[in-house]
């Protein structure tokens, strides 16, 4: 079986408009440029995987049946416009929670790496470990690909202008900064000398 590269991608400011936290199926918005994106990955054998921080359960402004709801609503848009994503990851813990089973100092949560290694169990020996990126526009989500060993590209769309203007020294080095999550999937298929365009 032949390895494939694998792309970890951010969903809030990444993949749809950040709104804050998504109580409401009408404030799920995906960027426009997103469906090209990801028939792109789709197309070049690429397996794509959203790892996505929703403290929002843990904190008590919408449960774990509404966020499925939510990535049933995602996965159709995809799926109309041709599009799929190979798996979805999610951390629904906050040590502030007051809901007993979410109030963790979980392994999940990005910046640390838990999610990513759940992947890897599901996709392995599928993926080539020397192939993995994240893409995402935060700098917890830099930090995360940076800890786990991916090249990592920071998108300026969501969070991303805000956090690129820190002056914090301390903030992890992406290998690209790029507009957005389409900008990001072409630098990542020209990185793998796959581009054809």
């Amino acid at each position: 079986m032949a390895k494939r590269p694998i792309v970890f991608i951010d969903r809030d400011g990444t993949l749809n408009k950040e709104a804050g936290y998504i109580n409401h199926i009408d404030n799920f918005q995906l960027y426009p440029f997103v469906y090209q994106a990801i028939r792109l990955l789709n197309h070049f054998n690429i397996l794509s995987v959203v790892i996505t921080n929703q403290a929002g359960i843990g904190r008590g402004y919408f449960t774990e049946s509404f966020l499925k709801y939510v990535h049933n609503k995602m996965f159709s848009m995809l799926k109309k416009n041709g599009a799929f994503i190979d798996g979805l990851y999610y951390c629904p813990h906050h040590p502030s929670s007051k809901l007993a089973e979410y109030a963790v100092e979980c392994d999940c949560r990005k910046p640390k790496t838990k999610m990513l290694e759940k992947a890897l169990e599901e996709f392995s020996p599928e993926v080539d470990r020397k192939k993995m990126y994240v893409i995402g526009d935060k700098f917890s989500d830099i930090k995360m690909g940076n800890n786990f060993g991916c090249r990592t590209v920071m998108v300026k769309t969501g969070y991303g202008k805000g956090e690129l203007k820190s002056k914090d020294n301390d903030s992890p080095k992406p290998s690209k900064i790029e507009n957005n999550f389409l900008s990001a999937v072409l630098w990542i298929i020209r990185d793998l000398n796959l581009n054809v365009f």
